[in-house]
């Protein structure tokens, strides 16, 4: 394993965490509907749980609203039940074969607590990179003490991964900050 594999790694890996902050944060809800917002929802479908999206078509009716389409004619009530049972506070109503899905105006309070839970998930996001920081320095130490690379290769190393490791959690700030900006967007 040479100093360029250690740094690749790594940045993979960080990539990967901020990929996750960005699924993470699209769940948390805004007050505008977008189809995301129903995918870990699950739907009891002949004995066993499985994601809404493979029973029903998800579309956007309005900004205020989801519209659900099952394949089935049997599933409408299934799908109706698990989204009401979902922990978004959704209420869903059935309009023929169509289940509309009104998305509730957020109260000040709701955004408070949403702000919180996003906060929650990008300090999660940069002990996940900063691990990945300690860890890609583990390695290099160890190829030091080896003597697979010299001290100035291992210190410029262990200087680009540190500045890797300040680029994405600038990337993860800047990702927070907008889901900020977007819940408390009335």
């Amino acid at each position: 394993m040479s100093i360029a594999d250690v740094k690749k790694a790594a940045e993979v890996k960080m990539q990967k965490s901020i990929e996750a902050l960005k699924t993470d944060l699209a769940k948390v809800r805004t007050g505008r509907a977008h189809i995301g917002l129903l995918d870990h929802v699950q739907v009891e479908y002949y004995g066993s749980l499985v994601p809404i999206n493979t029973v029903a078509n998800v579309t956007v009716i309005d900004a205020r609203a989801l519209g659900v389409q099952t394949w089935e004619k049997g599933m409408a009530a299934k799908v109706e039940k698990a989204i009401r049972d979902c922990d978004l506070g959704l209420n869903p109503s059935s309009q023929g074969e169509l289940i509309r899905v009104p998305m509730p105006a957020l109260t000040e309070e709701r955004r408070r607590d949403l702000i919180k839970v996003v906060k929650g998930e990008g300090e999660g996001t940069k002990v996940a990179v900063r691990n990945l920081r300690r860890d890609a320095i583990a390695t290099l130490k160890e190829m030091l003490k080896n003597k697979e690379c010299s001290e100035d290769e291992e210190h410029r190393a262990q200087d680009d991964i540190q500045k890797l490791t300040d680029r994405y959690v600038a990337e993860i700030d800047k990702q927070l900050s907008h889901k900020e900006t977007e819940l408390m967007a009335i």
